[in-house]
């Protein structure tokens, strides 16, 4: 099998916790050859969307964890597989890299997660969904209704909508000192939409990543833990990761999720959960297998290329 991993820069991976290694890992374990290629390497050329890759060879070292070949113009279709597994920002730029997937798509290639999966998926607005798991939530670029959601729930949290790694978060308590401030910063003077929760209480006992592979549950979250009086657990924010069994709440969210996120084309899914509330569906490039796969000895990666065999063999 040959798989095509559209990512960031591999020089930029931090191979001790980054899941999109551990996919390269365990996908040359099983002998599959594995390649690599950015959006910028991407073009619609006579009709057909081809690419600039090159196939990565493992060298095992820590450091110099890699080796590229020259790179190659080859159509997307002539992989088994193409995994995107771009980070955010989800720009214009990442909304043009899914529609040439999505032409890829129609030429023979098969792509995971769905280009038009991840572009219908919004990573805060699609827990609207599901609003039978969610703590109230506002979302709008009006502040007087901003104002009135804090004015009843007193202690708020407030979010862009494409935001990553716990950035541009703020926390509102009763007083309300800085809101004026926070929400023409995030609104930018109303002109930008935003989303604004109750704050939830039990995010001191973690931020639960939830993995979604394949229609199934993974059997063990990643708790992040705020640190040093932050209120954000992400583990780009400082928080401390925290592998654990799931709770019944987390897999009544989980299960009910898993297969229908799977029916619309999403092979993988990190949900986010605090306490009982599902706070994000994040499909873009959901991390958390090194984390899990250490503490507890499940191998999340392992389980992620068995659902992509699955989904390929289909």
């Amino acid at each position: 099998m040959k798989i095509a991993f559209l990512t960031d820069p591999l020089s930029h991976f931090k191979t001790y916790k980054d899941s999109t290694y551990a996919m390269m890992v365990e996908a040359d374990k099983r002998g599959y050859a594995i390649y690599a290629f950015g959006p910028d390497d991407m073009a619609l050329e006579s009709g057909k969307v081809i690419a600039n890759i090159s196939r990565i060879t493992l060298t095992g070292d820590s450091e110099d964890w890699f080796r590229l070949s020259e790179p190659e113009s080859l159509p997307l279709s002539a992989f088994d597989a193409v995994l995107q597994r771009k980070d955010p920002p989800f720009d214009m730029e990442y909304i043009y890299a899914t529609y040439l997937l999505e032409l890829a798509e129609q030429q023979g290639a098969r792509v995971f997660n769905k280009p038009a999966a991840i572009r219908d998926h919004n990573e805060k607005l699609s827990i609207a969904q599901f609003s039978q798991f969610t703590a109230p939530t506002l979302v709008t670029r009006d502040e007087q209704r901003i104002r009135a959601f804090h004015k009843e729930h007193q202690d708020i949290i407030l979010k862009p909508l494409d935001g990553m790694g716990g950035t541009g978060i703020f926390r509102i308590r009763d007083d309300g000192m800085n809101l004026g401030s926070v929400i023409e910063t995030l609104t930018v003077n109303g002109s930008r939409t935003i989303m604004v929760q109750r704050y939830i209480p039990e995010i001191v006992h973690g931020d639960k990543r939830i993995l979604l592979i394949g229609g199934k549950v993974v059997p063990f979250a990643l708790a992040r833990i705020p640190q040093n009086g932050e209120v954000r657990g992400n583990l780009a924010a400082g928080g401390i990761g925290v592998a654990q069994e799931l709770s019944a709440r987390d897999l009544e969210i989980a299960q009910t999720l898993a297969p229908e996120l799977y029916q619309r084309g999403l092979l993988l899914v990190g949900l986010d959960v605090i306490g009982a509330n599902l706070t994000e569906v994040n499909v873009t490039s959901p991390t958390c297998f090194q984390e899990i796969t250490q503490q507890k000895g499940f191998n999340v990666a392992g389980m992620f290329i068995d659902a992509l065999e699955t989904a390929i063999a289909s």
